[in-house]
Parts: C-alpha cells; structure tokens; sequence
C-alpha cells in the first residue's frame, strides 16, 4: 500500500546554496578617543539589526545583513561600528513563501558569525575590550517581522472598509 504525503510537507525539488561570503561595508568610528580610554568602563550596548535581498540574475540572490553597534561609556559615544556583511545564494524552483523564508531566516543565521567575527576583529583593533555578540535567533525574528507584517494588513483593510 503506498503512502500519499502531504503536499506540504513534501521535500521541495528546489535548489539553494551558498555561492559567497563578503563584507560589503565596513565602518569603525571612536569619537571618545582617547579620553574614552581613561574612563571607568561600564559600556551601555545597543545593537541593530536588518536585512535585505536583491535579485541578482535569475538564479542568485544576493543577502545583505545590516549590523549597527553604538557602544556607549558614561553616556559618551565609546565607539560605533557598521557591517554589512552580504553572500550570494543559488536559489531557484521555490515557491515564493518559502523562498522568502530562506532569504528572511536561513541567510542571516549563515551570514551571523562571520558579521560576529568582524566586529570582534575591528572592535580589538580599536583598542576596546573585546565584544561577542550573542547569537541571534532569525527564525523568531523573521516569525515576528512577518506576523507583523500581517497584523499591519489586517489593519489597514480595516481602516479602509471603515471610511
């Protein structure tokens, strides 16, 4: 007797892989040296995150992480640093949701430790203690970005059946 799967969860006959890993942009910026380095360090933290594709050709997609760290010590600018840390992936035979999942979730955890292993570089060459990021969990994120998306559709047909 033959087993009839679930179209869904169907292994998809799509192709993805990674072609490349790049740093598109890179920026180091201490506007406290050196008086920064005379102070008690007690860094505040704040971490931005982003993403964002463009098709390429037909068959590749590019994927860009967005990283801004503003690292602050006694309210005053310690350091600053931007990375956009980018890799060129195969993608081809997907249907477009889960295609958008691969790009909004499975690029950036690729793309992650090599952002990571930038900043730690660039922030040690600036002359700080040294800073790990945590890891970061792009499926809830991308969960979250596309709920939202969602939620803010539903407002919107809302509002407009309502004026």
């Amino acid at each position: 007797m033959s087993e009839q799967q679930d179209p869904a969860v169907t292994p998809s006959t799509g192709k993805f892989a990674l072609q490349r890993i790049y740093v598109k942009d890179l920026s180091f910026e201490s506007p406290g040296a050196p008086q920064c380095f005379r102070d008690e360090w007690k860094p505040e933290i704040k971490l931005d995150l982003n993403t964002e594709n463009r098709q390429v050709d037909d068959k590749t997609v590019e994927v860009t992480l967005h990283i801004t760290i503003t690292v602050k010590n006694q309210d005053k600018v310690a350091f600053l640093v931007e990375v956009q840390q980018a890799g060129l992936f195969l993608a081809e035979g997907f249907p477009p949701s889960q295609l958008q999942s691969l790009l909004g979730s499975y690029c950036p955890t690729v793309l992650f430790p090599y952002a990571r292993e930038t900043v730690s570089d660039v922030v040690n060459r600036g002359s700080f203690p040294q800073l790990l990021l945590a890891p970061v969990n792009f499926d809830a994120l991308f969960a979250e970005a596309v709920k939202r998306r969602a939620d803010e559709a539903q407002k919107e047909a809302v509002d407009s059946t309502t004026h």
